[in-house]
């Protein structure tokens, strides 16, 4: 059975939604374990690289047959150069450390709430500044509820760092990353990417950049890695997981969703992510749910809600 193009991008919205709410919760748990930040990163990489980037080899084998100039970085990305760095960088290699090392200082709830709940917010931002996109009035409005969201639960865990506390160090990481991934859906769009094309460029990139340095880093004893203590069932779980299911599915899907539907209706469409998985961290991983916590959540939900209703009019 052949999905008309519309149904294709309601799919896709409803892969990216499941996986990122699965992302938040499995990756706050991960914190708890045996293996670091970066060695999660590199988890990541790797098992994204082993279904993309043969699959992008094999996408490119009639080009090279006959000759032609195709794709960059020593034939791992279908993109050129220029695109493959550019969004490697963004949605590859940043976000990925952000959110890895963020999610070890700060509760999955936070991550909620300053990461997909804040996607709106940056990338309408982003889109009016490189792309001059206009803002209207109603957008604005359900952008100023989500920008309140974040002080709210953000400005809470600042304040206590005055006490000794780092949580906010996780935010600050969660507000960065959601930036990132915001100027990576604007690059999408800004070159008009293709959804499978674009993540294996990103994970090339991720690969080339990040798995030989810190593989050296680690081997100096400059940079600590716990993966000779971790068991192999973790290791293949975050490889599963961390790389094949939030790289080359979700980052398929959500690709796929922006060519469907706008990076900025797309970021709207993740609506229901903050809630699920403020709600999964309290039911799964035993997070409180605090006043500031609630309010937040609920003005983000309510001014990606308000934007989507307005696109949805628009359209």
């Amino acid at each position: 059975m052949v999905l008309s193009p519309q149904n294709i991008g309601r799919l896709s919205a409803v892969i990216t939604v499941l996986l990122w709410t699965s992302f938040i919760i499995v990756g706050r748990a991960s914190s708890s374990h045996v293996l670091l930040p970066l060695d999660i990163a590199c988890t990541r990489i790797v098992g994204a690289s082993l279904v993309l980037l043969p699959w992008a080899w094999w996408m490119m084998r009639e080009q090279r047959q006959r000759g032609e100039k195709v794709g960059s970085l020593f034939g791992l990305s279908p993109l050129p150069l220029r695109q493959t760095v550019q969004a490697g960088f963004l949605g590859g290699l940043m976000f990925a450390m952000l959110v890895y090392i963020g999610f070890f200082f700060a509760p999955a709830g936070h991550a909620s709430v300053l990461m997909p709940g804040s996607l709106p917010l940056w990338t309408t931002l982003l889109m009016w500044l490189f792309l001059r996109e206009q803002i209207g009035v109603h957008r604005a409005i359900g952008l100023s509820f989500i920008l309140v969201g974040d002080v709210l639960v953000g400005g809470a865990s600042l304040l206590k760092a005055f006490e000794g506390g780092d949580v906010w160090i996780g935010d600050l990481l969660f507000v960065c990353a959601s930036i990132c991934w915001s100027a990576y859906s604007v690059t999408v769009r800004r070159f008009g990417l293709d959804a499978a094309r674009a993540t294996m460029a990103i994970t090339a990139f991720a690969l080339v950049s990040f798995v030989p340095l810190f593989s050296l880093l680690v081997l100096l004893n400059i940079l600590p890695s716990h993966f000779s203590q971790a068991s192999w069932s973790e290791i293949l779980l975050q490889v599963s997981f961390q790389g094949v299911g939030s790289v080359a599915i979700s980052g398929i899907s959500f690709t796929q969703m922006i060519r469907s539907y706008g990076p900025v209706k797309s970021t709207m469409i993740t609506a229901v992510v903050p809630g699920l998985s403020a709600l999964g961290a309290v039911i799964i991983l035993g997070e409180p749910l605090s006043w500031n916590l609630m309010v937040g959540l609920a003005l983000v939900t309510c001014g990606i809600l308000f934007g989507v209703r307005q696109a949805m009019v628009k359209t």
